[in-house]
Formats: structure tokens, C-alpha cells, sequence
């Protein structure tokens, strides 16, 4: 009994000294966020009222009338709407002027998000398989509006369901991406170091609406409209931001969508998400149909041509990009 004692002495000291470990209450579960359903007859009304305007070529009355419907659209929807007006050069050096919109939600978010496409449309039906078309402009449904469409309708959901307060979302529409040269005199301007492409997202990358804006990571549509479409990831895009494009492709699929947005590696495509990698350095992705089988090896048969108009417009497609836009930014 001598040897037990002073073990049993310990051992009541320590007794006395130990506290009571509280409780371990139940931690509340974590409620997911809802994702708001996109109206794929909506986004369609939206890619209808544009090409209603008719070609929306800069320095057109078409061209501005839209510019004021898709600022007094957004303002109803967004935080705030700013139209930042630029002056540019296009192909043949002749100057012009240009228009990118931007609508912002929850512009106090560190956290943010850009969704983009381009608003202008095409001066040049140069791909279309009449030439006494070539110098047509064409409407633009598909190759613009779509995008613009879906974007809007995007709009619509972030303010009928506030985004989560930490992720603010801006919304750029880009003017002047498509004044690149005519297919016809393509070769004349092909050694010049200037991209002719893309002018109004690349004065935005080298000028934002806010000093010093950064973001998170961006996504950029571009013919998101016609039937059957085929989101390959974009050569650029998976090597710039590989991780990006793969979570879309991943969210895309796990929606019911592995037909459209296939794994498979896409051609490198000159648009407007270049220059926001290039220039701003946000890493920043397009979904964009891509058709090798195609009559020009590459875009939709309706390409720069008069047939690029509202009758080949799916909403299927509309729907299924927008649902997988609302996911992405709701779910971040």
C-alpha cells in the first residue's frame, strides 16, 4: 500500500484540477445556395430585340439605338452600369469610335467575376456563299447577339436572386470585335502587327472602367445560339486557364450537357478573351461553338453570312450556356 500512495495522491490532484470539457455543440449545417433558373425564352427575346435593331455596325443608327436599349437594360438589372466610349483604329487605319458597356453587381465584392461577349455585329457578309453578299453586314444573331443575350438574361437572375454577398460579378460587353479585315483582303493585312480583331476588349484590358480592377478569373461566350453545338475546350483558353475551363466543362457535364461540352482539345481562336489574359492577366476562358466538320473547318455554317440571323437561333443552347453560367458564379 506504501508504493500505491503517492500514485493514488497524483491521481486525485489531477481530479481536482480538471475542468469539464464543454460540450461539443452541433455545428449548423451549411445551406446551400440556390441557383436561380435561367429563362431560355427570355435570353431568346433579349438575342431577338438586338437583331431587331438590325446590324449593329459602329457608327450606325442601328448601332447606337442598341447601345441605349442594352444600357437601359441592364441598368434595370445591375448595381451599376457605366459605358466606357473609346476611339480606336480599325484594319485600314481609318479611326472609329466604340462603345463597351459594363454592368456591375455587388461592386464592393474583393471577389469578382467577369462574364463577357461582343456586341457588335459584322460589316461584311464575307463568308457567305453569294459574293455579290460579301460587303452586306450582316445581323448577327448567333455571332454577338447570343452571347449578349444569355449575359442579360444572366442579369436578370443576379438581381431577382442577390449573388452571394463575397462574389461580385461584372458583366463587359465589348464593341468592336468583329471589324477585322474582309476575308477577301485578308492577305493584304496579314503581316501587320496589329490584332484588328477584338479592339474593344483590347483598349479595356489596357484601359478597365476602374484603375487598378482586377478579377478573379473571367468567361467570354461567343456563338452560343445555334443548334447542335459543340463546346470544345479552346486551345487558348486550356492554356491559359486550364483549371477554369475544366470546373465549367466539369459543371457543364454534371448538368446533363457531356453531349455539347465535349474534353476534347479545340483550335486557338483569336477573340476577345486574348487580350484579357494578355494584357489585363486574368486568366479568363471561352465557350464558343466550334465545328471542325463545318463548310469553313472551324465556326458554324452561318459564319459572316446573311444566314446569321434570329431563325437560327436554338433556345436550347441559350439555356443550357445560361444554366451553366448561374451555376458557376452562384456555386464560386
Amino acid at each position: 500500500m506504501k508504493k500505491l500512495f503517492p500514485l493514488i495522491l497524483i491521481l486525485l490532484v489531477c481530479a481536482c484540477n480538471h475542468k469539464p470539457t464543454e460540450p461539443i455543440k452541433p455545428t449548423q449545417p451549411i445551406k446551400p445556395i440556390e441557383t436561380p433558373t435561367f429563362n431560355p425564352d427570355s435570353a431568346y427575346a433579349f438575342v431577338k430585340a438586338q437583331t431587331d435593331f438590325g446590324p449593329r455596325v459602329p457608327n450606325t443608327e442601328a448601332h447606337e439605338l442598341c447601345a441605349q436599349w442594352l444600357v437601359d437594360k441592364l441598368t434595370a438589372y445591375a448595381d451599376t452600369v457605366i459605358v466606357q466610349e473609346f476611339r480606336t483604329r480599325i484594319y485600314n487605319s481609318k479611326g472609329i469610335d466604340g462603345k463597351n458597356i459594363i454592368a456591375s453587381f455587388n461592386p464592393k465584392a474583393s471577389k469578382r467575376i467577369i462574364l463577357c461577349a461582343h456586341w457588335d455585329s459584322r460589316p461584311f457578309a464575307d463568308h457567305d456563299p453569294d459574293d455579290a453578299n460579301w460587303n452586306t453586314p450582316i445581323d448577327g444573331a448567333n455571332d454577338g447577339a447570343s452571347g449578349v443575350g444569355v449575359l442579360i438574361e444572366n442579369a436578370r437572375c443576379f438581381h431577382n436572386q442577390p449573388l452571394p454577398e463575397k462574389t461580385g460579378v461584372d458583366i463587359i460587353l465589348f464593341d468592336l470585335e468583329d471589324y477585322g479585315p474582309p476575308y477577301y483582303q485578308a492577305e493584304q493585312y496579314y503581316d501587320d502587327s496589329r490584332n484588328h480583331w477584338a479592339l474593344g476588349s483590347q483598349f479595356w484590358a489596357a484601359q478597365p472602367h476602374i484603375r487598378g480592377y482586377q478579377a478573379n478569373f473571367g468567361i467570354l461566350l461567343d456563338m452560343v445560339g445555334g443548334s447542335n453545338p459543340n463546346f470544345m475546350k479552346e486551345y487558348y483558353s486550356q492554356g491559359y486557364a486550364a483549371w477554369l475551363s475544366n470546373k465549367v466543362w466539369r459543371t457543364a457535364q454534371d448538368l446533363g450537357y457531356r453531349d455539347a461540352f465535349s474534353n476534347e482539345l479545340g483550335e486557338p481562336i483569336s477573340d476577345d478573351h486574348l487580350p484579357l489574359n494578355e494584357i489585363a492577366g486574368i486568366p479568363t476562358i471561352d465557350i464558343i461553338d466550334l465545328q471542325p466538320n463545318s463548310i469553313n473547318e472551324t465556326f458554324p455554317d452561318v459564319w459572316h453570312t446573311l444566314n446569321d440571323n434570329i431563325e437560327n437561333i436554338d433556345k436550347n443552347t441559350l439555356g443550357m450556356v445560361g444554366n451553366v453560367l448561374n451555376h458557376t458564379v452562384y456555386q464560386e
